[in-house]
């Protein structure tokens, strides 16, 4: 073959390969019908709603830690304020207490062959961090109203939930509307813990009457402004499955003795191998199909070269993942991530410790397993003689995803485009974890979407200092709740199955 054939051949190939990658990213365009019916009127006082939360927040519903006792009496105040608060709520609801401190509410519709629904909210609230006080603009438990926000732990995670949970709910009994499919309420008051009595209460309750759940919906993820790169306008994602969740303690131990006389191989020494391992012998990076799915919905906001890369992921996978490793939430998206946490060993500057201790949290892609994480750090520290442990609250291995085809999936969809038509919408993964992973079992679905709005300087007030939420804000959020209901029950859902 002649040095002219080959060019030609490789010329052809070229102009194909242009032609193949041009006509990919040309068929990413934003949804061809985003025509919604309107949307629910829903005239309420949002002064007197964010009066109510604020009362909310100021009940110190504190989880401190697994080994503190639940402050009962905050929660029994709590339980108390939403019954005086929205009576005709708990006319026409069932109000249960289960785990001794949750609460489940049902709501039964007028058709017990469908499939109920359960939406999700949990009372209590993370600790402020010791020496932060003085830091936040208004007391985390006042409860302030003040520049158009309210102000206090609980006002993002999560008190806002409920509050928008019961508003709507109240404003629909007020109409004197009554379901088709029956609903359910479930506000847990462990979730900062894992949720390990509340919550699994919960769902033994509901599995033990045999309920199997069309959907459920949690906190997970909020609509974002600058934060998604490359998208200029509002996101949404709603979180079709989470990952999963093991810590690891790794232990050294060696011979003790003065500092002046140490041995070639100390604990600390070793264990500090062992860290720099694991940390530069990451998991596996991989693009999990619903990453690719967020990417693709995502792709027709984003710069002309990012579309390219989306539309031809075959072609530019290696260079996407370089991308998205730059970065500690894209890395999150893309592998099972190694943070180690906690150091501890020795007493004195020249005291040779006997034990070196460190903790290691992981948070588990889709595809690995809490089994897969133990493998992989034992292979990796090559140690036999350091021990490996998994401690804590027990390891969860990644939760099923949800199929963003389900009707039920285009209902919520619908929802937030009629309360909140501004956002582009797409599928996603919640890298830390909820309540909803206790109802893998007995939900077809579960969701994870709370419509707060929250720009890059926001993120960090969840858990942190000066947690708020914006009072027009928080209008949208009892507005997509009480949508949420109705849309459920008006439009025809295909994946539905039958109650036992």
């Amino acid at each position: 073959m002649t040095m002219k054939s080959l060019l030609g051949i490789s010329g052809a190939a070229a102009l194909t390969l242009i032609i193949v990658v041009t006509a990919n990213t040309m068929r990413i365009s934003s949804p061809s019908d985003t025509t919604v019916p309107p949307a629910l009127d829903v005239p309420f006082d949002i002064d007197g709603a964010a009066g109510r939360l604020a009362e909310m927040i100021r009940i110190r519903t504190i989880s401190n830690g697994v080994e503190t006792p639940v402050e009962a009496e905050a929660f029994r105040d709590f339980r108390a304020y939403l019954q005086n608060t929205y009576p005709g709520v708990h006319e026409v609801l069932q109000r249960e207490i289960i785990g001794e401190h949750s609460l489940l509410y049902t709501w039964t519709g007028t058709d017990l062959e469908l499939a109920p629904i359960l939406l999700m909210a949990h009372m209590d609230v993370a600790p402020i961090e010791p020496g932060t006080l003085p830091d936040w603009t208004h007391p985390p438990f006042a409860g302030t109203i003040a520049n158009g926000f309210i102000w206090g732990r609980g006002t993002l995670d999560m008190k806002v939930s409920i509050g928008g949970i019961m508003e709507a709910v109240a404003y629909l009994v007020a109409q004197d509307f009554t379901p088709t499919r029956t609903v359910y309420l479930a506000f847990s008051h462990d979730e900062e813990l894992a949720g390990p009595n509340g919550t699994a209460s919960i769902v033994q309750t509901l599995d033990d009457r045999g309920i199997r759940l069309l959907f459920t919906i949690d906190e997970g993820m909020p609509v974002t402004q600058g934060v998604v790169p490359g998208v200029d306008r509002s996101v949404a994602l709603i979180g079709l499955a989470e990952k999963g969740r093991v810590t690891l303690e790794i232990v050294a131990r060696g011979d003790g003795g003065h500092s002046s006389l140490p041995p070639v191989s100390t604990a600390v020494g070793r264990l500090g191998a062992a860290m720099y391992r694991l940390e530069t012998n990451q998991m596996p990076r991989r693009l999990h199909p619903l990453i690719v799915e967020t990417l693709s919905e995502l792709a027709p906001e984003m710069p002309l070269l990012r579309r390219v890369a989306i539309a031809n992921i075959w072609l530019f996978r290696p260079a996407l993942l370089s991308i998205l490793e730059k970065t500690p939430a894209g890395n999150a998206s893309i592998r099972t991530t190694t943070a180690p946490t906690m150091v501890t060993g020795g007493v004195k500057p020249n005291v040779l410790p006997t034990k070196a201790r460190a903790v290691v949290d992981f948070r588990i892609l889709p595809g690995d397993t809490v089994a897969s994480v133990i493998e992989h750090v034992k292979n990796t520290i090559g140690d036999p003689e350091l021990d490996v442990r998994e401690i804590g609250n027990k390891g969860s291995d990644p939760t099923p995803v949800s199929d963003s085809n389900a009707t039920s999936f285009g209902v919520i969809r619908q929802t937030i485009r009629q309360v909140m038509p501004d956002v582009v919408i797409a599928p996603g993964l919640v890298i830390g974890r909820t309540d909803s992973h206790h109802y893998r079992d007995i939900a077809i679905s579960s969701y994870r979407f709370l419509p707060m709005r929250l720009g890059k300087e926001d993120l960090q007030r969840i858990h942190g200092t000066d947690e708020r939420i914006g009072v027009e804000n928080y209008r949208e959020i009892v507005r997509f709740y009480a949508q949420l209901i109705w849309n459920v029950n008006v439009m025809a859902l295909e994946d539905e199955v039958v109650v036992q």
